[in-house]
C-alpha cells in the first residue's frame, strides 16, 4: 500500500516538473482575461466575444471526439 502512495507522489512530482504546455495555457488564460475585460468595458463587443468562444468550444469538442 505504501508503494502505491509513493508511486503517486513520484508521478505528481514529475508532472509538476514538466513545463511543456505551460506557455500555451498561460497565453490562453491571458487571452480569456482580456476578452472578459473587453466585454465588461465594451458591452457591444460582448456578443462577438461570446460567438468566438462558442466557435472555439465547438472546434475543441469536435477535435477531442476525433482523437
Amino acid at each position: 500500500m505504501n508503494y502505491f502512495f509513493a508511486s503517486i507522489v513520484n508521478q505528481l512530482r514529475r508532472l509538476a516538473a514538466e513545463t511543456g504546455g505551460q506557455d500555451l495555457i498561460e497565453y490562453a488564460l491571458m487571452a480569456g482575461f482580456v476578452a472578459v475585460a473587453a466585454g465588461a468595458i465594451m458591452p457591444n463587443v460582448a456578443s462577438s466575444i461570446s460567438t468566438i468562444f462558442s466557435q472555439v468550444s465547438s472546434v475543441l469538442s469536435s477535435a477531442s471526439s476525433q482523437s
